[in-house]
């Protein structure tokens, strides 16, 4: 078999994967906090005919001669950009605005304050801000992983309780029937104290902060499904703060980020690709009729 088809078999298996991932980011173009993949490819090996030669006395050097060996798909890259925000008027959802991803897990939440043991052992990560509550007033994510934050300090003067984020990590517990419940730019998860048997009946209680993680290299997270990523080697560590510090992004309530897919962009790639496979589909059709030839011409 001639080269040539080789070739055009490794397209024609390229352009299907090119197309396979536009579809998919097509399909998510609704998806909350999806993140676009871009496909980029590159040459295989390729069979040198004749090397090359330097120039002597009596010649000047030659060039080698090369035939190409088909395209190998050389990388799917995460486009980790922001997408547009929508508000949803529900104080439990949040889009983040800039850089992080919210940390979430499942796990066993102890019955009593504090909340900050029998934490997650494994951390996913995801920007799909719709969150909720489960009936014991935790802090979860629409698949029931509990979101992981950082415990509230209290500090009273004059009267005056103010709350900062503390260093423990803990999850987040809205007691069931608090009224006013929001979600702060700095991650400060918030209510109303509506229990008459508490001691901060009738105050805005901060239950906790929001965390957030950024890692050295985005594009290097693992797609775990559902809207999580997962950490990996070349990913780097995770690096763990609260929202609006240390260059992490803020959380804005009510809001969700939506999918960074470009409509007109994928429709390009989608013809793209149907162009590629096309054409190396024909390839392999003239290949086929010129060795129908020489069989003929044998015969």
């Amino acid at each position: 078999m001639m080269s040539g088809m080789y070739a055009a078999i490794s397209g024609l298996d390229a352009n299907q994967t090119m197309l396979n991932v536009t579809a998919n980011d097509l399909a998510n173009v609704n998806t909350v906090g999806y993140k676009a993949v871009s496909t980029t490819f590159a040459n295989s090996l390729t069979q040198i005919l004749r090397g090359s030669s330097g120039a002597n006395g009596a010649t000047g050097g030659t060039n080698p001669v090369q035939v190409g060996l088909g395209v190998q798909v050389d990388a799917t890259i995460n486009e980790m950009g922001e997408g547009a925000l929508q508000s949803t008027n529900d104080p439990l959802d949040i889009a983040i605005e800039g850089s992080g991803f919210l940390r979430v897990g499942t796990g066993i939440p102890p019955t009593e304050a504090p909340y900050t043991t029998a934490l997650p052992g494994t951390v996913d990560y995801t920007r799909a801000g719709a969150l909720t509550t489960n009936s014991n007033g935790f802090l979860t994510t629409q698949t029931g992983q509990y979101v992981i934050g950082m415990n509230a300090v209290a500090t009273t003067k004059e009267g005056v309780t103010t709350y900062t984020p503390g260093k423990e990590e803990t999850y987040i517990r809205i007691p069931p029937g608090s009224a006013n419940v929001s979600i702060a730019e700095d991650g400060a998860v918030s209510y109303l104290d509506e229990n008459p048997e508490s001691a901060t009946y009738q105050q805005q209680v901060t239950a906790g902060y929001v965390s957030l993680a950024q890692f050295p290299n985005e594009s290097g997270l693992e797609r775990l499904g559902g809207s999580l990523w997962a950490q990996t080697p070349n990913s780097g560590a995770p690096i763990v703060g609260t929202p609006a510090t240390k260059g992490f992004g803020a959380t804005i309530g009510g809001t969700l980020e939506m999918s960074n897919v470009d409509l007109a962009s994928e429709m390009t790639s989608m013809i793209t690709a149907e162009r590629g496979y096309q054409a190396n589909s024909r390839v392999i059709t003239t290949a086929d009729e010129m060795l129908s030839a020489a069989v003929s011409m044998v015969q």
